[in-house]
């Protein structure tokens, strides 16, 4: 199979710069100001190779120069059921995860996977360094999957709390390795120790939202959408944490302006969040590009209440230049809520009308289309993408033995850098 390193530049958000991925950029270098970091393809056309690629698939507008092993990229296909129930005409459902009859089998269930086989193609053959990645729950397992099957090193930082999430259906080979924040910590407290670990040589940092490998990973979902659908959508339904999904979308809407095949039109950006923890929602709707002072031990608190436990971000990447509130400023769209009942009903209804079981995140994502829907927000005939970042697990865990990653290592909720540093040490002498 025929592979090409994609060509292309980077270019600061804030200031219009371009300059030459330097391997691992994640930052416009001489730029004090925060601003995210853009990747500018050298192809405005893009064009979609076969679904033996996976992924890769859309590798015109991915900023690798490798093919890992075992992708796939995310299914677009025009719904039915749901949007019987719901009354709409033109409703689109890309689906990440597994769903064999449909063509997909993701084994982690999550888009996730979509971000880690781009950041792990971005990644130089040669690097010596540990990838450090922070994460919630999905990623750390989508990472833990792509590394171990392609021999890359990694250190994982989750809360103790979320282990349940990591759950695989064969080994994890042993360069990747996973420590936590112990029980009652959350996201903020994994990236804590992802930044600590970060400072030492030996770790290369994965970088987040800032890394333009994990956005355009990502903005395969609205790729997936817009080249199956031929036209981009009017509205863009996801639930977020950080809302880099959302940003990435929005990046991606502005390349197939750009392609001129596939309209003209932004697509709002209808993103949820899940009571009572809503921090972009308060917010966006204080019409502030900064967010609102949240106390860390009610925020854990509210995290701990919420069922869709990866939209627990307390730092989003909401005020930087090119973040969700430059997105959905230029793009159009809310922020909208969904309680746990509601994400459980909404569950519900997705699988009854569409055959298929959903993650909490994408029941909290569909239960805000069906009150847009109610409210009037949307019409009948508006064309709709609704991204189910994740779906199929309880059908994946009914038909496979799981077994479940362990931590090398539990760190207090404010640990002491240095012996952070020392402990990290340990583990890979």
């Amino acid at each position: 199979m025929k592979f090409e390193a994609t060509k292309y530049k980077l270019q600061s958000v804030a200031t219009g710069k371009l300059f030459e991925d330097q391997g691992w950029t994640l930052d416009a270098p001489t730029e004090e100001k925060p601003s995210l970091i853009r990747a500018i393809y050298e192809k405005k056309q893009i064009d979609v190779k076969d679904d033996s690629y996976g992924l890769y698939k859309f590798a015109d507008w991915l900023p690798v120069h490798r093919m890992l092993k075992g992708s796939h990229a995310p299914l677009t296909y025009k719904s039915d059921g749901l949007a019987k129930e719901l009354g709409l005409t033109n409703l689109y459902i890309t689906f990440s995860g597994y769903w064999p009859e449909k063509g997909i089998s993701m084994p982690t269930c999550s888009f996730k996977e979509t971000e880690s086989y781009s950041v792990g193609a971005r990644l130089p053959i040669d690097e010596d360094k540990i990838l450090v990645v922070a994460s919630a729950g999905n990623t750390a397992r989508a990472f833990a999957r792509v590394c171990s099957d392609n021999d890359i090193p990694l250190l994982l930082c989750l809360p103790e709390d979320n282990l349940s999430a990591m759950w695989f259906d064969e080994p994890i080979k042993d360069c990747v390795k996973l420590v936590v924040a112990k029980t009652g910590g959350d996201y903020f407290d994994a990236i804590n120790l992802s930044n600590i670990a970060a400072e030492m040589d030996m770790f290369l940092p994965e970088g987040g939202a800032k890394n333009v490998a994990r956005r355009d990973g990502m903005a395969t979902t609205t790729l997936s959408a817009v080249t199956a659908i031929g036209k981009i959508p009017d509205y863009y339904f996801q639930a977020v944490g950080s809302g880099t999904g959302a940003i990435a979308a929005w990046e991606a809407n502005l390349r197939l302006i750009e392609d001129g095949r596939f309209g003209s039109n932004k697509m709002k950006l209808m993103v949820s969040q899940n009571k009572p923890f809503t921090p972009i929602h308060d917010a966006w709707k204080a019409d502030s590009r900064h967010m609102l002072h949240l106390d860390d031990n009610i925020a854990r608190k509210q995290v701990e209440d919420i069922l869709a436990k990866v939209l627990s971000n307390r730092k989003p990447p909401y005020p930087i230049i090119g973040g969700l509130y430059d997105a959905m400023k230029d793009a159009g769209g809310d922020v909208l809520l969904a309680s746990n009942d509601e994400a459980v009903a909404a569950a519900k209804l997705f699988e009854k009308t569409e055959g298929n079981d959903i993650h909490p995140a994408a029941s909290v994502a569909v239960a805000t289309l069906i009150n847009a829907v109610s409210d009037g927000v949307v019409n009948k005939d508006d064309l709709i993408m609704l991204n189910i970042t994740g779906g199929g697990e309880e059908r994946f865990h009914r038909e496979k033995d799981v077994i479940y990653l362990k931590p090398s290592m539990v760190f207090e909720l404010d640990p002491n850098p240095e012996e952070v540093k020392q402990k990290l040490k340990e583990l890979y002498s």
